[in-house]
């Protein structure tokens, strides 16, 4: 995939629900920054000059006023919004849902910000560290597909270093070879120190090792991406199994290029450890490792200052 200016599409309109708030905004460096300020610094660094961020309609006054403005003069900054009434083609929002339609429904609902313009995904609430920006850099300048695939490339991360130990979570669990991946499947409920466990995409219980390469929505697209997108989010909305809570996620989205053989996926493994904040009680173990990171000198205090 090539790109002069790819953008960086910061999905940021869920509520963090199990975290109990609006966690995106939440402060964990020594000087206020959030996880999003590290991610967007990191970003600049590796050479990102534009970020959208994909949040809520009604989100926009407090998301510019606390984060769009810090960056004013640094990048340009863009916005997309989510919406459970932005449907492909003739489909109507169900009258008994109330909420989005998950991440796959998130970067399809960015197609007009980022028309004509390869793009890096991640996740607001995630922290990644500086050489996952890098490897997505370097997704973008390896050649082009000559044989009519979407050439989407993802960074990937070891299953151990993205658990909590203060509640379960919900992964992409990958299947790779030969460097590129060959599957990604959505488990929940995975949990365990010793012993590592979750639930298939089936809702069958079943061991892990903890090695597995994860999906943590680190992804690289080409500008054609929304397309394909579409049409997978169309398939799903004509056979979700409840209308009020199924959710179009963009692993499973990105499986089905894999399994029909229209994409194709390189996988570049983190160098770096993931960080997160997916209940209460893990902030201040991030805010404890981001401590160090600045005691260190790899990040300013203040980030932006």
């Amino acid at each position: 995939m090539t790109s002069d200016q790819p953008s960086l599409l910061v999905l940021a309109a869920g509520m963090g629900s199990r975290y109990g708030g609006l966690k995106q905004l939440d402060p964990v460096g020594p000087s206020g920054e959030t996880l999003m300020d590290y991610s967007i610094y990191d970003a600049k660094r590796a050479g990102f000059s534009r970020v959208v961020f994909l949040i809520r309609r009604e989100m926009r006054d407090v998301f510019e006023e606390q984060v769009g403005r810090k960056y004013q003069g640094i990048l340009e900054v863009d916005y997309a919004y989510q919406d459970k009434d932005d449907l492909p083609g003739d489909f109507a929002c169900p009258p008994e849902r109330q909420k989005p339609w998950g991440t796959g429904h998130a970067v399809w609902a960015a197609r007009e910000a980022l028309q004509g313009s390869s793009f890096a995904v991640i996740n607001a609430d995630d922290f990644y560290g500086a050489e996952t920006f890098t490897e997505l850099m370097k997704a973008f300048s390896s050649q082009a597909s000559t044989d009519g695939l979407l050439e989407c490339a993802m960074v990937g991360f070891r299953l151990s270093e993205t658990l909590s130990e203060h509640g379960s979570v919900s992964r992409g669990i990958c299947q790779t070879e030969n460097g590129y991946l060959q599957s990604v499947e959505e488990w929940t409920e995975i949990s365990g120190a010793d012993q590592v466990s979750g639930k298939n995409p089936t809702g069958d219980v079943m061991p892990l090792t903890g090695e597995e390469t994860t999906s943590m929505n680190v992804w690289a697209f080409p500008p054609d991406a929304f397309s394909p997108l579409g049409e997978g989010f169309s398939r799903f909305l004509e056979s979700m199994p409840d209308p009020s809570k199924s959710e179009f996620y963009l692993p499973a989205a990105v499986d089905e290029w894999i399994r029909e053989g229209t994409g194709r996926v390189s996988v570049r493994p983190a160098s770096c450890s993931w960080m997160g904040v997916t209940y209460k009680e893990d902030k201040p173990r991030v805010q404890e490792a981001i401590g160090r990171l600045v005691d260190e000198g790899i990040y300013p205090s203040p980030l932006l200052g």
